[in-house]
């Protein structure tokens, strides 16, 4: 049975999934960069982009798991790009170039209506107008059974989480402080939520947390 999940979810220790001031120069806000320096580190990250080598231990582990059985994904805009409002025009195919990490079809969600955007390595962009769980709908419809990820940012996963759609939440909480950002948990009540922790592991550069409904 296809899954809804929450995968490799990078967060600092005070919370934040993002740091402030994002920006076309700077996506994931200042300092936000650290917070994913663990799966820099990993074996899975380095062959996506074509590199040898990476860590083995278990933030490798964690970093494979987390595409193992995913048919489709979940997005939010700011996810896909820095761009805001209708779209100006079909210049901007996202953040990762003409060969995107993906390699299943990717469900941005937005205001504003874009026809699909095919890429290289049967990643396809679809452009979501009518909200989650039409988003939910559709994933689990191309996932043809397997597991859909939401990939955030973290504003996309509070919405999943406040619907009550995700089943599956894996957080990497890296030894980092941001101060301010998007505090990841602002707002909610995990445990009223349903959400207990099923599994926790240190890594090599963050500590593993599993949250299950």
């Amino acid at each position: 049975m296809s899954k809804i999940s929450v995968r490799a979810f990078s967060i600092s220790i005070d919370g934040f999934g993002a740091g402030p001031r994002q920006s076309k120069d700077n996506p994931l806000g200042v300092g936000g960069l650290t917070l994913h320096e663990w799966a820099f580190a990993t074996r899975t990250f380095r062959r996506m982009f074509g590199q040898e080598g990476g860590s083995t231990g278990v933030d490798e582990d964690f970093a494979a798991r987390s595409f193992e059985n995913v048919g489709a994904w979940i997005i939010g805009r700011n996810m896909f790009g820095p761009v805001r409002g209708s779209w100006p025009d079909d210049t901007w195919k996202g953040w990762w170039g003409e060969n995107p990490p993906y390699h299943v079809p990717v469900y941005v969600l937005t205001h504003h209506a874009r026809n699909p955007i095919v890429m290289q390595g049967e990643t396809t962009f679809y452009f979501v107008t009518d909200g989650v769980r039409a988003a939910v709908e559709r994933a689990k419809t191309s996932a043809g059974g397997k597991d859909v990820r939401v990939g955030g940012g973290v504003a996309t996963i509070q919405e999943f989480l406040h619907a009550g759609l995700v089943d599956e939440l894996h957080l990497a909480i890296s030894p980092v402080l941001l101060g301010s950002g998007e505090r990841l948990f602002a707002g909610l009540d995990m445990v009223t939520l349903g959400y207990r922790c099923s599994e926790h592991a240190t890594g090599e550069k963050a500590t593993h947390v599993v949250l299950r409904r």
